[in-house]
């Protein structure tokens, strides 16, 4: 899992030059620490609603989605 996260966190530093019209994670940058907190929250809150609801697809799914946000939180 390790080796993931690294590669998903050189994808993230990669991305900070990259066209915020093309490039979600440089649009998220450019947001600020406010908006990326925000999505990280909203996506832990998706995490813990689908397992509540037992979906197991949905918490892998959401779970990937928070990584991601808490990865660009990371680089910022």
């Amino acid at each position: 899992m390790g080796d993931s996260l690294d590669r998903l966190y050189q994808a993230v530093l990669a991305a900070r030059t990259a066209d915020p019209a093309s490039s979600r994670t440089a649009r998220l940058l450019r947001a600020g620490r406010s908006k990326m907190a925000k999505k990280l929250a909203e996506e832990a809150v998706e995490v813990v609603i689908d397992a509540m609801n037992g979906h197991s697809d949905a918490v892998v799914r959401e779970s990937a989605d928070l990584l991601y946000n808490l990865v660009v939180l990371w680089a910022a």
